[in-house]
């Protein structure tokens, strides 16, 4: 039994190997420009929330994204399942500030799970977070979902008068897109963290997690199609309900 296990094992830790690369686009750039894979990124993230929210009736609720107060996007984040299961993710998060939105910061995600199934897929992630105890430990640069704070899959649709539970239960709202299919996620177990490679091609260097999101960071230029949409919606989302 232990050695099927261990080769399960090593068969989750060569796919996830490959999948990091393919999710990721091979190794990372140390150049500046636009080519580079966290501008790439940014480029994806922006389109994920741009493709989510031209959904008739089946985006995320203007309720929603007028509460919150981080924006969290993992375009592509490959899910493999060899009798243990996991996910690998990079992407960008940013959060509210007293002027508006904080520049983009890369992060990784990353979850196992065990279970005796077998396939791979990639998902587009979209996560918020709803409240500032969840932005704090989102801010700690090393954040497991469940564990540090409460997380559920986020309601979908324009509105969702009606239904606090948003609202009360949890500090993270979770959503995924695969095939076409936009709907909420349990992403429990799941770890976010700064994701510092990308970090320091994205600034020139390595920069605090914390400073980034706080808006102590100014945006880079590769920023601004993320920044764009994120400011958009959650623009839209705030004259609705004014």
């Amino acid at each position: 039994m232990i050695s099927i296990v261990q080769t399960y094992a090593k068969c989750l830790a060569c796919c996830l190997a490959v999948a990091v690369i393919a999710a990721t686009g091979g190794w990372a750039q140390n150049s500046t420009d636009n080519n580079t894979d966290v501008a790439k990124r940014l480029v994806a993230s922006a389109q994920v929330l741009n493709e989510v929210m031209s959904a008739p009736d089946k985006g995320i609720p203007e309720e929603v994204l007028r509460d919150a107060k981080c924006i969290v996007v993992v375009p592509s984040m490959v899910k493999i399942a060899i009798g243990f299961g996991g996910h690998y993710g990079r992407g960008v998060a940013t959060c509210r500030t007293a002027n508006d939105w904080s520049a983009p910061a890369p992060i990784m995600l990353t979850g196992g799970s065990w279970g005796l199934q077998f396939g791979g897929e990639a998902v587009d992630l979209v996560m918020l977070v709803m409240n500032q105890k969840g932005m704090d430990h989102l801010l700690s640069s090393k954040f497991k979902i469940g564990v540090d704070g409460s997380a559920a899959a986020g309601p979908i649709g324009r509105h969702v008068e009606g239904s606090t539970d948003w609202k009360m239960k949890a500090e993270v709202l979770t959503y995924s897109r695969s095939r076409g299919v936009f709907a909420g996620i349990d992403v429990s177990g799941s770890v976010i963290k700064q994701d510092r490679d990308e970090t320091a091609v994205l600034y020139g260097k390595v920069l605090p997690f914390q400073a980034i999101l706080d808006g102590k960071v100014p945006a880079p230029k590769d920023a601004q199609p993320f920044l764009a949409a994120v400011e958009k919606y959650t623009a839209a989302a705030t004259r609705q309900g004014a």
